[in-house]
């Protein structure tokens, strides 16, 4: 275990505070070309698991079909530590973070994928909640589920 999850690690409910108010999130899926690839999401927590939404189609969508298991990843920066600091390696950051991993799958329930990407509009654009949300747009739009199998999360400040 690297040192710094042993000295500080982020307690359950730090890591659902930290999913809650994240704005941005990265999930990592197995390459058909053994290589990791990472993209940036819009996501909600719910339940202990992880929603994202995004195109029908891509490499993203490819990897989950082919392998499932993920890495999702959040992090918050809390600030750069150098006030007094006279030696470059001693500047520090505080911040949170929380890696989850677990197994994707699309929602294919047309309640559960209306109601994820209402909570999802809730979160990015709240003054559009109630907006209604158009049955093509959900039809052009993928939603993803992460069940977490494994979270651990850490923090410096």
């Amino acid at each position: 275990m690297q040192h710094k999850m042993r000295e500080n690690p982020l307690a359950p409910e730090g890591v659902n505070r930290l999913l809650e108010r994240a704005m941005v999130g990265r999930v990592s899926t197995n390459g058909s070309d053994g290589y990791p690839y990472t993209v940036v999401v819009h996501f909600v927590y719910r339940e202990g698991a992880v929603y994202f939404h995004g195109l029908p189609k891509g490499e993203k969508l490819c990897n989950i079909a082919r392998d499932p298991k993920v890495c999702f990843e959040v992090d918050e920066l809390l600030g750069i530590r150098k006030e007094g600091v006279t030696v470059p390696c001693k500047v520090g950051s505080g911040y949170e973070s929380a890696v989850l991993r677990g197994r994707a799958s699309l929602v294919d329930d047309p309640g559960e994928k209306e109601d994820i990407l209402r909570a999802i509009t809730a979160k990015y654009a709240p003054e559009l909640g109630e907006a209604p949300i158009l049955p093509q747009a959900a039809a052009g739009t993928a939603v993803v589920k992460i069940q977490v199998e494994s979270c651990t999360g850490k923090y410096h400040k």
